[in-house]
């Protein structure tokens, strides 16, 4: 089962990626677990600079914009 976080402060584009990347797991019947992180030291820990960010499994695979979906199903495949 994939750890993902979404990073950020708790803004609209924020909770638009974790509600999209929950419907991508929804639709492709996904082993995942998505949380939203809004504490200002997850960032630092991940070196974010910009937000939204995701962290899957530990490791930051976007950041800066709301992803695309195809984008979200790739990272569910991997």
């Amino acid at each position: 089962m994939k750890d993902i976080k979404v990073l950020g402060i708790g803004c609209a584009r924020c909770t638009d990626t974790a509600d999209l990347i929950q419907r991508t797991i929804n639709e492709m019947g996904a082993q995942a677990h998505v949380a939203k992180d809004t504490r200002p030291e997850a960032l630092v820990e991940h070196n974010v600079m910009s937000t939204p960010a995701v962290v899957i499994d530990g490791k930051v695979v976007h950041s800066g914009s709301m992803p695309k979906a195809d984008q979200v199903r790739s990272w569910l495949s991997d």
